[in-house]
């Protein structure tokens, strides 16, 4: 497995140089990545960036908003918050397999003294509250597993700076997210940094020899900072899902929570967003492409199983959605 530590805190960048590993650096090789990112608010891929964040207060505290590859719910980033990612062949391990890659984390906690354990659909809990998220991306027989760790970050930005809706927490029994979150050193015997914490995620990870870093090229960097540029920094990624609908319909399903806005005309869809926490592989425009036109009536569940419902939204069945969607 090769290693690569990012020397930036800017969340484009960082999220660009994902993408970069994983399409152009030799995929016969692992990859496992630490990074960081200053003050920034990370959504998940089909999330509604204007319903997620309280843009006065991110205005305010300048901080940034960046939309990353995989889904999920949105998540704070400060220097007190350790982002880690693999990168490896789908064959090594099985699609959504969190556990595969979150294992190591909670050993390397335990063996700085955390009793921390994997729960939920994604989380990493200390005494039943949350200090990491986990997503995952795969394409074309590739996964990229991520998470962020907080070790000691700023929780009222996180409480602040996120409009979490009270459907999330419906079936957690919990009334706010400063309730449901905690941080690694608030739970700790005794203080960690975060180059120690790095240190013991490597070792696990890597093993006690560790792996030669691997150097990025000034033709890597000249095509990271590209692809920054013209995606991950832009108002159309990070922004641009925001469309106005007549209608809304939103529920809680296990496999996460779920937004359909609408416009329909004499029974029929004719245009549909699909936004939410939910995981999946497929690029969400092409369902929602695929349902315009269509009837609302008894054959939608049909409908939503040709169209290959669970490649673009996992675990959501086309009943459920059909439902939601139906009303």
């Amino acid at each position: 497995m090769r290693y690569i530590e990012s020397h930036s805190k800017d969340p484009y960048f960082n999220l660009a140089l994902e993408e970069y590993v994983f399409d152009r650096l030799p995929r016969e090789e692992s990859w496992f990545m630490l990074w960081q990112n200053a003050n920034s608010i990370i959504i998940g891929k089909y999330q509604n960036a204007l319903e997620e964040i309280n843009q006065q207060y991110v205005d305010a505290h300048g901080i940034r908003v960046a939309r990353r590859l995989s889904g999920g719910g949105a998540v704070y980033h400060d220097t007190g918050n350790l982002n880690f990612t693999f990168i490896v062949d789908q064959k090594n391990t099985s699609d959504f397999d969190f556990s595969v890659f979150v294992v190591p984390v909670v050993e390397a906690l335990r063996k700085l003294g955390v009793e921390a354990e994997f729960g939920g659909r994604n989380d990493i809990l200390i005494g039943g509250r949350k200090i990491s998220g986990n997503s995952q991306y795969v394409h074309r027989g590739r996964i990229m597993h991520h998470g962020c760790i907080m070790l000691e970050s700023n929780l009222e930005n996180v409480t602040d700076a996120l409009r979490v809706k009270p459907a999330k927490f419906q079936s957690k029994n919990i009334q706010s997210v400063r309730s449901r979150v905690t941080t690694i050193n608030e739970n700790a015997p005794r203080p960690i940094s975060m180059e120690e914490f790095k240190a013991a995620l490597r070792a696990q990870v890597l093993g006690d020899a560790g792996a030669v870093p691997y150097e990025l090229t000034a033709e890597d960097l000249t095509e990271i900072e590209k692809l920054r540029a013209e995606k991950y920094a832009t108002w159309e990624w990070n922004y641009g899902r925001a469309k106005k609908f007549s209608m809304t319909r939103e529920e809680k399903f296990p496999a996460g929570l779920v937004t359909v806005q609408m416009e329909a005309e004499n029974g029929h869809i004719r245009e549909i967003g699909i936004s939410g926490d939910f995981f999946g592989n497929g690029d969400i425009r092409e369902l929602e492409a695929g349902l315009a036109g269509a009837a609302l009536d008894e054959h939608l569940e049909e409908k939503l199983e040709e169209l290959g419902l669970g490649d673009y939204m996992s675990g959501i069945t086309p009943a459920e959605l059909a439902g939601l969607i139906r009303g």
